[in-house]
């Protein structure tokens, strides 16, 4: 579902406190819904999810507020949300949270459209995610401005925006850093802040999701297509966590 853009956050050892803690299950397989398989779940973007309160390290995490397509508002703490989002999805669905032994392990699918550099086309695949996590592959995803910036130049028409492609972190460039700069980052240590320390693991692969519509945003395959004919479908890296802390927007990012 759509997330919500924070000014400050807490960098635990799982990535953002409370990132993706919570989801969709399909009930008749165990797999994660969303976004990935818009073919089967519709448009996952039509949703809204966020925390009723910021939530605080070493607390219970706060109940989430579910928006619904509709603009009806629900709660995690309703005893008939999977009901609730059941009829709005116009399938059984449930609503789990992720467990941190890991078993088992959540699945979740993906379509992949017909499209020149991906490595599979017009079919459905399955992945498992990280022990104990709903995380796609790693736990934190940055994105700089600089790619976006370069993106927008080989794709003028495409209306690149920072929330298509939903990384965990934003970085400003400075003007004379162009290009994917992220490349160089990976396998080296990136600080944020004064305690915030994340090696960066590896490119981070893009999918269908970065097609569809969302709040102003319209449908484009051109976008995914744009990110497979001039790098490899990459767009930012992937990041685990060294050293976790409080990190807030204006915050300086080095490599260290």
């Amino acid at each position: 579902m759509l997330g919500e853009e924070l000014s400050d956050a807490e960098i635990t050892q799982r990535g953002l406190l409370g990132d993706r803690q919570f989801a969709v299950v399909d009930p008749a397989t165990g797999k994660v819904a969303g976004a990935k398989n818009p073919r089967k779940w519709g448009n996952f973007f039509d949703f809204r999810a966020a925390y009723v309160e910021p939530p605080q390290p070493g607390s219970k995490l706060p109940a989430v507020r579910l928006t619904l397509p509709d603009g009806t508002a629900v709660t995690s703490g309703q005893p008939d949300l999977p009901q609730i989002l059941s009829g709005a999805l116009g399938r059984e669905v449930a609503f789990a949270e992720a467990q941190p032994t890991g078993e088992p392990r959540a699945t979740a699918e993906e379509y992949w459209p017909d499209m020149d550099g991906l490595d599979f086309r017009d079919t459905v695949t399955d992945f498992d995610l990280p022990p104990g996590t709903f995380f796609d592959l790693a736990l934190v995803h940055l994105l700089t401005t600089a790619t976006i910036d370069r993106l927008r130049a080989l794709y003028p028409q495409g209306l690149f925006e920072a929330s298509r492609f939903r990384p965990n972190i934003v970085v400003s460039t400075l003007p004379q850093d162009q290009g994917f700069v992220e490349d160089g980052w990976i396998g080296h240590t990136l600080a944020i802040g004064d305690q915030v320390r994340l090696k960066v693991t590896g490119a981070c692969g893009r999918c269908v999701m970065t097609t569809l519509p969302q709040g102003d945003l319209p449908k484009d395959p051109g976008i995914l297509r744009t990110a497979a004919q001039h790098h490899q479908v990459n767009v930012g890296v992937y990041a685990d966590v060294i050293t976790g802390g409080p990190i807030r927007c204006g915050d300086a990012v080095r490599l260290a």
